[in-house]
């Protein structure tokens, strides 16, 4: 039998948490998004003509908002586990009735909750920077939940895998930043050359913000069935190897 309760309390706990901390994990997010719309759109946007039909500051908006929901679903997912794996604290999740499925919906839920949280307030500075358009909104939610599943998975790995608070970092500081920036969420690839644009392509961050920049204002250059089979491919990938992971105990097990 699903474990209704038990997952609500986990999802209550991690969202408490959340607010309990609400500078570092909701202020601080919305205030570097607006900094990123200001100097991307109202300084730096003033002075490049309309893109797709749309405002550069409308273009660029989208991004602004991956890079956040990336930072708060990978951080809520890898530093609560990672400081449960510290104050044995996840004894009590292993010897509780629930499964591997339950104990990822727990974890991934809290921080996918997080990065909509997030998500809504960002939308609500750009709408006082005049960079808001939704032409899809149910797919938005779709698509930002997805993204945000996906690296709250990977923070879970990583958390399992630390073994020192400054290990946590490694992978957003050395793989998933650089690939961010390089996957056009300040630019279009029809600026870029050739070979540079088929690097793009290959990587996945383009999907995901793509994905999320067709949502909100229609345009799309990415093929949209490759973007959606790269976003739920790996979301049930990594669901499969998270799961696998708590079944075989890995790194959370004496």
């Amino acid at each position: 039998m699903f474990n209704r309760i038990g997952l609500y309390t986990m999802l209550r706990r991690e969202v408490q948490r959340t607010f309990r901390v609400v500078i570092q994990t909701l202020v601080a997010p919305v205030i570097s998004a607006a900094l990123y719309i200001f100097i991307f759109g109202s300084v730096i946007g003033t002075r490049i003509d309309d893109f797709a039909g749309v405002p550069y500051i409308s273009f660029v908006f989208p991004g602004v908002l991956m890079l956040s929901i990336i930072n708060a679903s990978f951080s809520s997912a890898s530093s609560a586990l990672y400081f449960m794996r510290f104050t044995r604290g996840i004894e009590e999740i292993l010897i509780s009735p629930f499964s591997y499925l339950e104990m990822l919906l727990g974890f991934v839920g809290s921080a996918v909750s997080r990065a909509l949280i997030v998500a809504f307030l960002i939308l609500g500075v750009g709408v006082l920077f005049g960079a808001v358009s939704l032409v899809n909104p149910v797919m938005f939610v779709i698509y930002v939940a997805a993204v945000a599943a996906i690296f709250a998975m990977l923070g879970i790995i990583v958390a399992l895998w630390a073994e020192g608070f400054e290990q946590l970092q490694v992978l957003n500081t050395f793989v998933i930043t650089p690939l961010t920036y390089l996957g056009g969420i300040f630019y279009s690839i029809t600026f870029l050359p050739p070979l540079a644009a088929t690097l793009t392509r290959a990587n996945p961050f383009f999907y995901f913000a793509d994905a999320i920049r067709s949502s909100m204002i229609g345009y799309s250059e990415a093929n949209s069935a490759i973007g959606a089979m790269v976003i739920f491919g790996l979301v049930a990938s990594l669901a499969l190897l998270v799961t696998y992971l708590f079944r075989i105990g890995w790194k959370i097990r004496s």
